[in-house]
């Protein structure tokens, strides 16, 4: 039996967390969704992140990963734009 969605829990930081006002946000997604669906999904939710789309890193599990990379059920995702400051 397939499973109909997958959950995985969403690290923001910088723009992504100031336009949520939380942390962290547990998603589900289609089965085989790719990483960068979730980066999509935010900026359908808040298009003034837009303008990071071109620039946001991914990491899944703690290690950086390629946009086409295929989520599994329980994957940890950060969204990385780039962040100043000192």
């Amino acid at each position: 039996m397939s499973q109909s969605a997958i959950t995985v829990t969403v690290k923001l930081f910088a723009a992504y967390q100031e336009a949520y006002q939380v942390p962290e946000l547990v998603l589900e997604l289609p089965p085989e969704s790719p990483v960068a669906a979730v980066r999509d999904r935010l900026i359908t939710e808040h298009p003034e992140l837009k303008q990071w789309s071109d620039v946001t890193r991914f990491g899944v599990n703690l290690t950086f990963v390629e946009g086409d990379t295929i989520l599994k059920d329980g994957d940890e995702v950060v969204l990385i734009p780039p962040v100043s400051g000192g």
